[in-house]
């Protein structure tokens, strides 16, 4: 979503770091593209004049301007402003009472049912006991859609016969959590096509009830401005505790995300990355600002392999690259547990310094470069992927080229890039890091 923003305010501010000392003009000339990087992202008007106001006030100090690593310092006060700018509010997740209620409210499309199973999933990480309650009694195929999901995640789910209201149907949720020994209620309610006055009613009349302990507004932040508006009207009429930004993962410009906060005074609890019921993170403005500005983000990289990554394959690992006995298979391995972390996009976005490269490398994934790796690696025989250097000549090569479907200029080419990598290994084993990555798109 960030993709182009990210890219414009890395040239810009890239710029600035190249020179070391700067002067005013130098800080107002960089401020005018950030300004028009932010509006062309879809930022509020008034948001982005305030930013950069207030970048432009610390920036310009005579502290700044006289030291020797100005640029360097005007980065980091982007870094720090646009990280307050998305901090508004309480982001912590409150889960309080017995059984904790959790609401989730917002318009039809915005992704509520499936953020109802997504945030499930995430609380059973947190070693929880929750249950899904259908609340729209006006559309029979949302709760069918949580039955479905909540299948798929072993998730008890309570739905009630059509006509009942939705206090009856949320009242008769919170009686079941209690029967089944269930810790946490989340409860996915009705939406409408627009705000309107009777769905803005009935989301107060039952939190009113039940009294739960986090009301979510779940907006697509695909709709850009327009999310930011449907905030505004849910937070004047409705005691809205937090936002649920989904479709974090469009091609939309992004200024919702970054606005949303600063309009409505609403903190962002969670960010929906994906489809799948495990693309949910709880959000860190650091972190996202992080990402944007090409600074990476290592912590949610980390947490991620914590999910994906098995500890004693791992450790077996750490192993074969200590001894210099890494292996086709073992690659074919690792590819296959990177890609269970998310988008290969995504990934990139988090390793600092390789955001720039981001692009490049979901577009390979999507061309399907990597599935044609794995064919490859995968119509070799044991021996062959033991040592491809070794063993392959040209008849092999032109065999596994015919059984994966590719050309043997392919072939050669995975066996070149896994000879550098098993190089790069080396070198990183006796504690030299190298200058390159075999098989990263835009190094030189």
């Amino acid at each position: 979503m960030f993709d182009a923003l990210s890219e414009r305010l890395r040239k810009t501010l890239g710029a600035l770091t190249g020179r070391g000392r700067v002067s005013e003009a130098d800080v107002d000339a960089a401020m005018r593209e950030v300004r028009l990087a932010l509006l062309e992202a879809d930022v509020n008007f008034k948001v982005v004049k305030d930013f950069v106001a207030r970048v432009r006030e610390r920036a310009t100090g005579a502290e700044i301007l006289a030291s020797l690593t100005a640029g360097q310092q005007v980065v980091k006060i982007v870094n720090e402003e646009l990280v307050a700018l998305l901090s508004a509010g309480d982001r912590t997740f409150h889960l309080s009472g017995s059984p904790s209620v959790i609401v989730l409210v917002g318009l039809q499309g915005s992704g509520k049912t499936t953020s109802a199973a997504k945030l499930a999933r995430h609380i059973v990480k947190q070693g929880r006991r929750p249950i899904l309650v259908a609340a729209d009694p006006y559309r029979p195929a949302a709760a069918d859609q949580l039955e479905t999901l909540g299948r798929s995640l072993d998730l008890p789910v309570y739905r009630a016969q059509t006509g009942t209201t939705v206090l009856a149907i949320a009242r008769g949720g919170l009686e079941a959590a209690r029967k089944q020994v269930r810790d946490t209620v989340i409860v996915d309610t009705a939406g409408r096509l627009t705000v309107d006055d009777a769905l803005m009613k009935e989301i107060a009349d039952l939190t009113a009830a039940i009294k739960p302990a986090e009301t979510l507004l779940v907006v697509d932040a695909m709709t850009g401005q327009e999310a930011v508006h449907v905030a505004q009207a849910f937070a004047a009429a409705v005691p809205v505790t937090g936002l649920i930004l989904t479709k974090i993962d469009g091609d939309a410009r992004g200024g919702a995300a970054l606005s949303i906060s600063a309009v409505t005074g609403l903190p962002v609890k969670f960010l929906g990355t994906g489809e799948k019921t495990d693309a949910l993170e709880p959000f860190y403005p650091d972190r996202l600002a992080g990402r944007i500005l090409g600074m990476g983000d290592v912590l949610t990289l980390i947490e991620r392999a914590q999910e994906t990554f098995d500890e004693k394959q791992a450790i077996q690992m750490a192993e074969k690259l200590r001894k210099n006995s890494f292996t086709l298979d073992d690659m074919l391995q690792q590819m296959e547990q990177v890609s269970k972390m998310g988008p290969m996009g995504q990934i990139f976005e988090m390793i600092p310094g390789l955001g720039g490269m981001a692009k490049q490398a979901q577009a390979a994934v999507d061309r399907g470069d990597l599935k044609h790796v794995q064919a490859i690696i995968r119509s070799m025989t044991p021996a062959e992927r033991r040592d491809p250097n070794g063993i392959l000549n040209g008849s092999r090569r032109r065999r596994i080229a015919n059984g994966s479907g590719t050309r043997l200029q392919d072939v050669n080419q995975l066996v070149k890039q896994f000879t550098e990598l098993q190089k790069m290994m080396k070198q990183m084993s006796g504690g030299r890091l190298p200058r390159r990555i075999p098989g990263l798109p835009g190094q030189g």
